[in-house]
């Protein structure tokens, strides 16, 4: 068909969301990272409800697999080894304070061995210093750090899900410069991690043959300077696109939004004091919380004012953002409700030392929440075809 004279053809509208390929299916995007660090943070809150070591594994076998389902190609997706290898740490470390700063043992323990004791001071009572260990003891010390470590092991799937650049978009304009900051501090270890591996690879192809404190050197001088040249560069590009320019704000627009903020987080924390004290006034609870609530939201769209921003296709937020934001969600639900299990099961005692239970209905939360692994939208892979 030839166009007529005198008229010109209209552009098709532009369509929404993925592209179709060829095949008429549609090509792969990545989640919302609001989604994974919602997710995230409503599982390591079920963690803390809980020290049944069975629970934890599993805790760390939803988050493996998740990350592995889910994960993209990009430099800060390859860093929860170095998360699992930090919690490792943190088990290790409370098992030698709880060996070392022990507080002794009973009849019924499983005696394991015995630490040299150094006399402590009155004013140190309760706390001895090396002593017998028992096996009950380390047990109990090592579900505690299994906790925490879980809980690391959370924040570190959602730093190797997310994508900190996108998280960045979506702060309110209040809070922009400390998200900037924020970024940059999530973005350093994913990076040194790169630039480790990057130096190392480099030593192998010039077979570098020093190994142990002689390589430390010819390791950390190139990955220092690496660091550096890339936070230059970081610096450069963030000053030449707009970041860290205030607006037009005025002196008082600045000083009321700090006490709104100021009196929100108050509320805040007098409402979460109310809430945890059985003996504390009424007004301390719900209506201080809600009225700090209040003053928060305030105090960030007025702060928002001063920041003007613009979102070049900004990330949408559809069923897949909703299923897997709510798994986390629902699963921390379960377990605070306490509804179809004993409360008494979340957290087994080692005296005496028994075999702890598995929970029929937190175990099905904590696999709720392995369910983002298909929820999800499969991320763009570079050897995808």
């Amino acid at each position: 068909m030839t166009a007529v004279a005198g008229t010109t053809a209209e552009p098709a509208p532009a369509p929404s969301g993925p592209l179709p390929d060829r095949g008429g299916r549609r090509l792969p995007r990545t989640l919302h990272p609001v989604a994974w660090w919602v997710w995230a943070l409503a599982l390591a809150t079920a963690v803390s409800r809980t020290d049944n070591p069975l629970l934890l594994f599993l805790v760390l076998a939803v988050l493996g697999y998740v990350v592995t389902a889910r994960r993209t190609e990009a430099p800060w997706a390859r860093g929860f080894k170095y998360y699992l290898w930090l919690a490792l740490t943190v088990v290790a470390i409370r098992v030698v304070f709880r060996a070392v700063f022990a507080t002794g043992i009973t009849p019924r323990d499983h005696f394991l061995f015995s630490l040299p004791h150094l006399p402590t001071p009155d004013w140190y009572a309760g706390i001895r210093i090396g002593g017998p260990v028992s096996l009950e003891a380390l047990l109990s010390a090592a579900t505690d750090g299994l906790r925490l470590a879980c809980m690391l092991c959370c924040i570190g799937a959602a730093n190797t899900l997310a994508n900190p650049k996108r998280a960045l978009r979506v702060l309110p304009g209040a809070l922009y410069e400390l998200g900037v900051a924020v970024t940059v501090a999530i973005s350093v270890a994913p990076q040194l991690v790169r630039s480790v591996q990057r130096v190392t690879r480099a030593r192998k192809l010039r077979a570098g043959r020093a190994k142990g404190v002689r390589a430390l050197r010819g390791i950390v001088v190139p990955v220092l300077e690496d660091a550096l040249e890339r936070s230059l560069r970081l610096a450069a590009a963030m000053d030449s696109r707009g970041y860290g320019r205030a607006g037009t704000a005025t002196r008082t627009s600045r000083r009321v939004t700090g006490a709104l903020m100021l009196l929100g987080m108050c509320g805040l924390c007098a409402g979460a004091y109310g809430l945890l004290d059985a003996t504390a006034p009424a007004f301390l609870g719900l209506p201080a919380m809600a009225v700090g609530a209040l003053l928060c939201v305030a105090g960030l769209r007025l702060g928002g004012r001063r920041v003007t921003r613009t979102a070049y296709r900004p990330d949408p937020w559809r069923l897949p953002e909703w299923a897997v934001a709510g798994s986390g969600v629902l699963s921390a639900v379960l377990l605070f409700a306490g509804l179809g299990y004993d409360p008494a099961q979340l957290n087994p005692t080692f005296y005496p030392l028994t075999w702890p239970e598995l929970p029929l209905v937190p175990t099905a939360a904590i696999l709720l929440a392995g369910t983002a692994g298909f929820l999800a939208p499969e991320p763009h892979r570079a050897d995808a075809p």
